[in-house]
Protein backbone atom coordinates (compact mmCIF):
# COMPACT_ATOMS: atom_id res chain seq x y z
CA UNK A 1 0.00 0.00 0.00
CA UNK A 2 1.64 3.24 -1.01
CA UNK A 3 1.11 6.43 0.38
CA UNK A 4 2.40 10.08 -1.34
CA UNK A 5 1.42 12.83 0.02
CA UNK A 6 0.51 14.65 3.54
CA UNK A 7 -1.53 12.04 5.53
CA UNK A 8 -5.24 13.59 6.15
CA UNK A 9 -6.91 12.71 9.34
CA UNK A 10 -10.46 14.07 8.77
CA UNK A 11 -13.03 15.59 11.94
CA UNK A 12 -15.87 13.71 12.62
CA UNK A 13 -18.66 16.52 11.85
CA UNK A 14 -22.11 16.43 14.90
CA UNK A 15 -25.25 17.54 14.01
CA UNK A 16 -27.41 19.57 16.29
CA UNK A 17 -28.95 16.51 17.77
CA UNK A 18 -25.47 14.76 18.28
CA UNK A 19 -25.32 12.57 15.33
CA UNK A 20 -22.60 12.55 12.99
CA UNK A 21 -23.63 14.50 10.20
CA UNK A 22 -22.91 12.73 7.21
CA UNK A 23 -23.42 15.23 4.18
CA UNK A 24 -20.89 17.56 6.34
CA UNK A 25 -18.20 14.75 6.01
CA UNK A 26 -18.68 14.23 2.97
CA UNK A 27 -18.21 18.04 2.19
CA UNK A 28 -15.10 18.09 4.57
CA UNK A 29 -12.96 14.98 2.95
CA UNK A 30 -14.19 16.13 -0.38
CA UNK A 31 -13.02 19.56 -0.08
CA UNK A 32 -9.33 18.29 0.91
CA UNK A 33 -9.03 15.64 -1.91
CA UNK A 34 -7.62 18.32 -4.47
CA UNK A 35 -4.77 19.31 -2.26
CA UNK A 36 -3.77 15.22 -2.84
CA UNK A 37 -3.70 13.97 0.65
CA UNK A 38 -1.62 10.62 0.70
CA UNK A 39 -4.56 8.44 2.29
CA UNK A 40 -7.45 9.89 4.16
CA UNK A 41 -7.82 8.03 8.20
CA UNK A 42 -11.69 8.92 9.06
CA UNK A 43 -12.57 7.47 12.46
CA UNK A 44 -9.29 8.13 14.16
CA UNK A 45 -7.79 10.52 16.77
CA UNK A 46 -8.73 13.87 14.53
CA UNK A 47 -11.94 12.06 14.34
CA UNK A 48 -12.96 11.78 17.98
CA UNK A 49 -13.07 7.61 17.76
CA UNK A 50 -12.72 7.77 21.71
CA UNK A 51 -16.21 8.82 21.87
CA UNK A 52 -17.47 6.60 18.46
CA UNK A 53 -19.74 3.96 18.66
CA UNK A 54 -19.36 0.77 16.34
CA UNK A 55 -22.42 2.42 14.29
CA UNK A 56 -21.37 5.57 14.05
CA UNK A 57 -17.77 3.87 12.97
CA UNK A 58 -19.13 2.22 10.41
CA UNK A 59 -21.27 5.56 9.34
CA UNK A 60 -17.87 7.71 9.24
CA UNK A 61 -15.70 4.94 7.50
CA UNK A 62 -18.28 4.34 4.93
CA UNK A 63 -18.80 7.85 3.95
CA UNK A 64 -15.17 8.40 3.39
CA UNK A 65 -15.44 5.18 1.44
CA UNK A 66 -18.00 6.97 -0.90
CA UNK A 67 -16.19 10.05 -1.12
CA UNK A 68 -13.18 8.72 -1.79
CA UNK A 69 -13.86 6.20 -4.39
CA UNK A 70 -10.16 4.72 -4.20
CA UNK A 71 -8.47 7.60 -5.43
CA UNK A 72 -5.67 7.15 -2.52
CA UNK A 73 -6.12 4.43 0.63
CA UNK A 74 -8.87 4.84 3.29
CA UNK A 75 -7.57 3.85 6.57
CA UNK A 76 -9.86 3.66 9.65
CA UNK A 77 -9.13 3.71 13.27
CA UNK A 78 -9.76 0.59 15.52
CA UNK A 79 -9.02 0.61 19.48
CA UNK A 80 -9.86 1.06 22.81
CA UNK A 81 -10.66 -2.44 24.55
CA UNK A 82 -10.47 -5.31 22.85
CA UNK A 83 -13.89 -5.78 22.12
CA UNK A 84 -14.18 -2.78 20.70
CA UNK A 85 -11.33 -2.94 18.54
CA UNK A 86 -12.30 -6.10 17.17
CA UNK A 87 -15.91 -4.64 16.57
CA UNK A 88 -14.25 -1.48 14.65
CA UNK A 89 -11.85 -4.03 12.52
CA UNK A 90 -15.18 -5.92 11.36
CA UNK A 91 -17.16 -2.58 10.25
CA UNK A 92 -14.23 -0.93 9.12
CA UNK A 93 -13.46 -3.91 6.45
CA UNK A 94 -17.86 -4.43 5.80
CA UNK A 95 -17.26 -0.42 4.87
CA UNK A 96 -14.42 -0.92 2.52
CA UNK A 97 -11.74 0.38 3.96
CA UNK A 98 -8.05 -0.47 3.05
CA UNK A 99 -6.22 -0.83 5.90
CA UNK A 100 -6.68 -0.16 9.96
CA UNK A 101 -4.58 2.32 11.98
CA UNK A 102 -4.79 0.49 15.48
CA UNK A 103 -5.16 2.76 18.08
CA UNK A 104 -4.07 2.15 21.90
CA UNK A 105 -5.90 -0.21 24.30
CA UNK A 106 -8.21 1.58 26.58
CA UNK A 107 -6.54 2.27 29.87
CA UNK A 108 -5.07 -0.51 30.92
CA UNK A 109 -1.24 -1.28 30.41
CA UNK A 110 0.00 -4.48 29.69
CA UNK A 111 3.86 -5.55 29.01
CA UNK A 112 5.15 -5.25 25.67
CA UNK A 113 4.46 -8.92 24.77
CA UNK A 114 0.82 -8.14 25.74
CA UNK A 115 0.83 -4.81 23.00
CA UNK A 116 2.11 -7.17 20.61
CA UNK A 117 -0.77 -10.17 21.56
CA UNK A 118 -3.16 -7.00 20.90
CA UNK A 119 -2.33 -5.71 17.38
CA UNK A 120 -2.10 -9.24 16.47
CA UNK A 121 -5.50 -10.02 18.38
CA UNK A 122 -6.40 -6.84 15.95
CA UNK A 123 -4.90 -7.58 12.59
CA UNK A 124 -6.89 -11.14 12.94
CA UNK A 125 -9.65 -9.90 13.54
CA UNK A 126 -10.54 -8.83 9.68
CA UNK A 127 -9.17 -9.07 6.20
CA UNK A 128 -7.72 -5.67 6.64
CA UNK A 129 -3.84 -5.05 6.83
CA UNK A 130 -2.85 -3.07 10.02
CA UNK A 131 -0.60 -0.04 11.10
CA UNK A 132 0.73 0.14 14.05
CA UNK A 133 0.21 3.60 16.34
CA UNK A 134 2.89 3.69 19.06
CA UNK A 135 1.76 5.94 21.85
CA UNK A 136 0.02 5.96 25.17
CA UNK A 137 -1.11 2.20 26.21
CA UNK A 138 0.45 0.77 23.36
CA UNK A 139 4.44 1.28 23.35
CA UNK A 140 6.60 -1.31 22.02
CA UNK A 141 10.50 -2.27 21.79
CA UNK A 142 12.25 -2.44 18.66
CA UNK A 143 12.35 -6.33 19.27
CA UNK A 144 8.31 -6.23 19.22
CA UNK A 145 8.48 -4.37 16.07
CA UNK A 146 10.79 -7.22 14.53
CA UNK A 147 8.31 -10.27 15.22
CA UNK A 148 5.10 -8.06 14.16
CA UNK A 149 7.16 -7.22 10.91
CA UNK A 150 7.49 -11.31 10.75
CA UNK A 151 3.58 -10.98 9.91
CA UNK A 152 2.58 -9.89 6.32
CA UNK A 153 -0.32 -8.55 7.69
CA UNK A 154 1.55 -5.64 9.72
CA UNK A 155 2.09 -2.98 7.15
CA UNK A 156 3.20 0.03 9.11
CA UNK A 157 4.59 2.14 12.37
CA UNK A 158 3.01 5.28 13.34
CA UNK A 159 5.17 7.14 16.56
CA UNK A 160 3.78 9.15 18.68
CA UNK A 161 5.65 8.51 21.31
CA UNK A 162 8.39 10.82 20.57
CA UNK A 163 11.32 9.14 21.41
CA UNK A 164 14.04 9.84 18.82
CA UNK A 165 16.71 6.66 19.65
CA UNK A 166 14.25 4.35 20.35
CA UNK A 167 12.15 5.59 17.02
CA UNK A 168 15.23 5.03 15.44
CA UNK A 169 15.86 1.48 16.84
CA UNK A 170 12.59 0.82 15.97
CA UNK A 171 13.28 2.30 12.16
CA UNK A 172 16.54 -0.07 11.79
CA UNK A 173 14.96 -3.20 13.48
CA UNK A 174 12.19 -3.19 10.57
CA UNK A 175 14.58 -2.95 7.88
CA UNK A 176 16.77 -5.16 9.25
CA UNK A 177 13.36 -7.67 9.08
CA UNK A 178 13.95 -7.66 5.12
CA UNK A 179 10.71 -5.32 4.94
CA UNK A 180 10.93 -3.06 1.84
CA UNK A 181 6.94 -2.16 1.74
CA UNK A 182 6.50 -0.52 5.63
CA UNK A 183 5.29 2.56 5.92
CA UNK A 184 6.95 4.57 8.28
CA UNK A 185 4.91 8.03 9.96
CA UNK A 186 5.27 10.47 12.14
CA UNK A 187 2.38 11.11 14.28
CA UNK A 188 3.30 13.36 16.91
CA UNK A 189 0.80 16.36 17.79
CA UNK A 190 1.36 18.63 14.58
CA UNK A 191 3.79 16.54 13.32
CA UNK A 192 5.17 19.27 10.95
CA UNK A 193 7.10 20.47 13.81
CA UNK A 194 9.52 17.29 14.21
CA UNK A 195 8.90 16.20 10.42
CA UNK A 196 12.47 17.64 9.50
CA UNK A 197 13.93 16.04 12.72
CA UNK A 198 11.86 12.63 11.66
CA UNK A 199 12.69 12.20 7.71
CA UNK A 200 16.49 12.41 9.43
CA UNK A 201 15.47 9.60 11.32
CA UNK A 202 14.27 7.62 7.62
CA UNK A 203 10.49 8.68 8.24
CA UNK A 204 9.46 10.40 5.70
CA UNK A 205 5.60 10.04 6.00
CA UNK A 206 3.45 12.26 8.84
CA UNK A 207 0.37 12.96 9.59
CA UNK A 208 -1.97 16.23 9.22
CA UNK A 209 -4.79 17.65 12.03
CA UNK A 210 -3.73 20.96 9.98
CA UNK A 211 -4.49 19.28 6.99
CA UNK A 212 -8.36 19.11 8.01
CA UNK A 213 -8.64 22.67 8.98
CA UNK A 214 -6.28 24.35 6.62
CA UNK A 215 -5.10 22.64 3.51
CA UNK A 216 -3.91 25.50 1.85
CA UNK A 217 -1.60 26.00 4.82
CA UNK A 218 -0.69 22.35 4.89
CA UNK A 219 0.22 22.19 1.52
CA UNK A 220 2.18 24.84 1.29
CA UNK A 221 4.37 23.35 3.80
CA UNK A 222 4.22 19.89 2.47
CA UNK A 223 5.01 21.56 -0.71
CA UNK A 224 8.29 23.49 0.81
CA UNK A 225 9.29 19.78 2.55
CA UNK A 226 9.61 17.69 -0.08
CA UNK A 227 11.38 20.57 -2.30
CA UNK A 228 13.97 21.06 0.18
CA UNK A 229 12.60 25.43 0.31
CA UNK A 230 13.77 25.43 3.86
CA UNK A 231 13.02 29.30 3.91
CA UNK A 232 9.06 28.65 3.23
CA UNK A 233 9.29 26.17 4.99
CA UNK A 234 10.49 27.93 8.35
CA UNK A 235 8.56 31.02 7.99
CA UNK A 236 5.42 28.48 8.24
CA UNK A 237 7.08 26.67 11.44
CA UNK A 238 7.54 30.24 12.67
CA UNK A 239 4.46 31.98 11.71
CA UNK A 240 1.37 29.69 11.84
CA UNK A 241 3.03 26.30 13.48
CA UNK A 242 4.84 27.20 16.41
CA UNK A 243 1.82 29.72 17.76
CA UNK A 244 -1.12 27.02 16.89
CA UNK A 245 1.11 24.30 19.06
CA UNK A 246 1.75 27.09 21.84
CA UNK A 247 -1.83 27.83 21.78
CA UNK A 248 -2.48 24.12 21.69
CA UNK A 249 -0.64 23.33 24.75
CA UNK A 250 -3.34 25.54 26.54
CA UNK A 251 -5.56 23.30 27.23
CA UNK A 252 -5.78 19.43 26.92
CA UNK A 253 -7.43 17.50 24.05
CA UNK A 254 -6.76 21.33 21.94
CA UNK A 255 -4.79 19.16 19.35
CA UNK A 256 -8.91 18.38 17.83
CA UNK A 257 -10.38 21.17 19.48
CA UNK A 258 -8.59 23.39 17.24
CA UNK A 259 -9.04 21.53 14.01
CA UNK A 260 -13.00 21.61 14.72
CA UNK A 261 -12.92 25.32 15.59
CA UNK A 262 -11.16 26.21 12.46
CA UNK A 263 -13.30 24.52 10.31
CA UNK A 264 -16.20 26.81 12.12
CA UNK A 265 -14.09 29.88 11.71
CA UNK A 266 -13.94 28.69 8.06
CA UNK A 267 -17.77 28.44 7.52
CA UNK A 268 -18.02 24.41 8.00
CA UNK A 269 -20.31 23.39 10.56
CA UNK A 270 -18.74 20.41 12.14
CA UNK A 271 -20.34 21.00 15.29
CA UNK A 272 -18.61 21.18 18.81
CA UNK A 273 -15.97 18.39 20.01
CA UNK A 274 -17.66 15.65 22.38
CA UNK A 275 -16.88 15.41 26.48
CA UNK A 276 -14.47 15.15 27.54
CA UNK A 277 -12.83 17.45 24.92
CA UNK A 278 -13.74 21.09 24.89
CA UNK A 279 -14.27 23.80 22.97
CA UNK A 280 -11.61 26.75 22.39
CA UNK A 281 -12.88 29.96 24.49
CA UNK A 282 -13.38 33.30 22.66
CA UNK A 283 -10.31 34.66 23.48
CA UNK A 284 -8.90 31.38 22.22
CA UNK A 285 -10.96 31.71 18.98
CA UNK A 286 -9.63 35.09 18.41
CA UNK A 287 -6.04 33.73 18.56
CA UNK A 288 -6.45 30.78 16.53
CA UNK A 289 -8.56 33.40 13.54
CA UNK A 290 -5.38 35.35 13.82
CA UNK A 291 -3.05 32.27 13.54
CA UNK A 292 -5.05 31.32 10.42
CA UNK A 293 -4.87 34.42 8.92
CA UNK A 294 -1.21 34.54 9.36
CA UNK A 295 -0.74 31.40 8.24
CA UNK A 296 -2.55 31.86 4.88
CA UNK A 297 -0.54 35.31 4.51
CA UNK A 298 2.85 33.09 4.59
CA UNK A 299 0.94 30.01 2.22
CA UNK A 300 -0.27 32.63 -0.39
CA UNK A 301 -3.51 31.71 -0.22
Amino acid sequence: MKFDGVLFFPVTPFAADGSVDVDVLKEHIASRLPYGPGGVFPACGTGEFHALSIDEVRTVVAAAVDVVAGKVPVVAGAGGPLGHALAAAKVAEEAGADALLVLPPYLVTGPTDGVVAYIEAVAAGSTLPVIVYHRGTAKVTAAAMARLAANPKVIGFKDGVGDVGLTQEIVTAIKTSGRRDFALFNGLLTAELTQGAYRGLGIPLYSSAAFAMAPEIAKSYYDAYVSGDEERRNALLEGFYGPLVRLRDQTPGFGVSLIKAGLRLGGLQVGSVRPPLMDPSEEQLLELKAILAKGNELAGS
